[in-house]
């Protein structure tokens, strides 16, 4: 924190102290609206009183930051009124990762100078536990605190793409919720905060969790300050803790620090970076657990005991016994229809002669079964006609984020020299995340039969998924067709034509690309039903 903060920080305190005394629980502030129930904390940098209180019109409990001060200081009342405008902004904001704010109460509308506050920002109730009490017990494990992180960034990244300051750089104001995610309880950023100052909060937070330590000025005095190395560096989550990977203790370091050129500065490449590091180390863990077997939900079991065994193992194990059941079955209907034939002929004098000591060479071409075989003819190819372009296409990642956002035009602009490319990953899909995509949109619905994928990576798996809009869940879409990617051209036709105007190629898994995975796409095709 800066001098100048500091000295503001320090005169407001110097202001409220009698006025803060007021502050307890069954005072009502706000018009005689809100009861006090219990004080969360208090954000010094800007005398911000964090308290749950009782909306007694609405009968519901609201989280309330009560900006403390003296209304006949005029430094103190411009700063007040700078978060209050940045807390109205940030009222039409939406994010599961923020509390919702409800009203922003100022002096002459909705609080008196009597009450010795100069403004109120209320926002919705965040059920769940606190940040601080959580770290105070022991430090979180690098898998989880990266999937805390993970939705915290998520939600920094959308409010800055919307050029909003979310101010989440104080643990108290965060709570983390019933399913586990971080939340920003108590909106309202300091005067002064920055985009910047939201992605190092994060890399504090980050910090935080794996350390029981606060790496940023002006945190409250229950949690001890991140040590820091002779040089003025703070020291690495790893060195306190050395169970914390290598990749999530530097992104918390570069994360908050400013100088050098390996600093991380936007939420984006956080993200990119826990993702991967999240789902690593979460397997680790499960592998190490004391206990023995960990039951994952599709029924998958990681065990210490026993060999692990992972989904892409059982996958591909069902996957070739299906391939040899189908082939089998062939087989059997084929050796029959071999033998109904000898009979046939065995009826005949002039019946040509037939080797049924094996099947013929898939390179050799077959010789038309006679009139008065029962063996039904092929089914005829589906004809299709002119491609359409799509109107739109887009990157698809419900969990997040896309892949090379700016490049998915290129997936459409007719030219297999330019390409859409996903990021490169450490892991195999669906191990780092379920898979990712585009997502396309047509002026009016096709009736979809295939899908031409021209430079595509080799050893991708694809799926062509029919959607009712263009952002959907991805439970909510429909498996319509799948198809491997070859050099040069992939058909990937349809089981049968599909109606729609939107639809996704979702990758499931990954090609390779010098020990990492990644799928590029050179261009897409979508051919409707002739």
């Amino acid at each position: 924190m800066d001098t100048r903060r500091s000295e503001q920080a320090g005169g407001a305190n110097h202001v409220g102290k009698a006025q803060v005394g007021s502050l307890a629980p069954g005072r009502v502030v706000g018009d005689g609206r809100y009861r006090l129930l219990a004080q969360f904390g208090v954000d010094e940098r800007g005398d911000a009183h964090l308290w749950r209180a009782r909306d007694g019109q609405l009968k519901r409990d609201v989280a309330l930051t009560l900006l403390v001060g003296d209304p006949a200081d005029p430094e103190a009342a411009r700063l007040a009124r700078r978060t209050l405008e940045r807390a109205t902004h940030a009222s039409k904001f939406g994010h599961g990762g923020v509390a919702r704010v409800l009203d922003v109460l100022a002096l002459g509308s909705g609080i008196t100078s009597s009450e010795g506050l100069l403004g109120v920002v209320v926002a919705e109730w965040t059920k769940g536990s606190d940040l601080v009490d959580l770290v105070a017990q022991r430090p979180v494990a690098p898998a989880a605190a990266a999937r805390m992180v993970q939705a915290l960034a998520e939600a920094v990244e959308q409010a800055h793409q919307n050029g909003l300051v979310l101010g989440l750089d104080h643990p108290q104001r965060l709570r983390l919720t019933p399913n586990g995610a971080l939340k920003l309880a108590f909106p309202g950023p300091l005067p002064e905060a920055t985009l910047r100052d939201d992605v190092k909060a994060l890399g504090a937070v980050l910090y935080l969790l794996l350390t029981g330590r606060w790496a940023l000025p002006g945190g409250p005095p229950a949690i001890p300050a991140a040590p820091m190395t002779p040089q003025g560096r703070i020291v690495p989550p790893r060195q306190l803790a050395p169970t914390v990977p290598a990749d999530l203790s530097s992104l918390a370091v570069r994360t908050i620090e400013d100088g050098g050129n390996g600093g991380i500065r936007t939420s984006a490449a956080i993200l990119r970076v826990l993702g991967q590091v999240a789902e690593e180390e979460e397997r680790t863990q499960l592998i190490k657990a004391v206990g023995g077997d960990v039951a994952e939900p599709d029924g998958t079991i990681w065990t210490t005991k026993k060999p692990v065994k992972d989904v892409a193992r059982r996958r591909k194990l069902a996957l070739g016994v299906t391939v040899l059941v189908v082939a089998t079955v062939v087989i059997l209907a084929w050796g029959g229809l071999m033998l109904i034939n000898v009979f046939q002929g065995d009826s005949k004098a002039s019946g040509p002669s037939i080797n049924v000591a094996a099947p013929p060479a898939s390179s050799q071409q077959s010789a038309p079964p006679p009139a008065s075989s029962s063996a039904p003819a092929p089914p005829p190819s589906p004809s299709v006609g002119a491609a359409v372009p799509p109107q739109s296409v887009a990157v698809y990642n419900p969990e997040g984020r896309g892949d090379n956002t700016s490049r998915a035009k290129y997936a459409i602009d007719g030219k297999a020299e330019t390409e859409w490319r996903t990021e490169k990953y450490k892991q195999q899909f669906p191990t780092i995340k379920p898979g990712v995509g585009l997502v396309v949109s047509f002026e009016n619905p096709i009736n979809l039969s295939q899908v031409k994928v021209i430079g595509g990576t080799p050893g991708s798996k694809i799926e062509i998924r029919s959607a009712t809009e263009k952002n959907p869940d991805l439970a909510d879409t429909k498996v319509v067709g799948n198809g491997d990617l070859k050099d040069g051209e992939t058909i990937i036709p349809l089981a049968q034509p599909t109606q729609g105007e939107y639809f996704v190629v979702w990758i499931t898994q990954l090609g390779d690309a010098d020990g990492q995975y990644m799928t590029e796409i050179g261009d897409l095709s979508f051919l409707p039903a002739g």
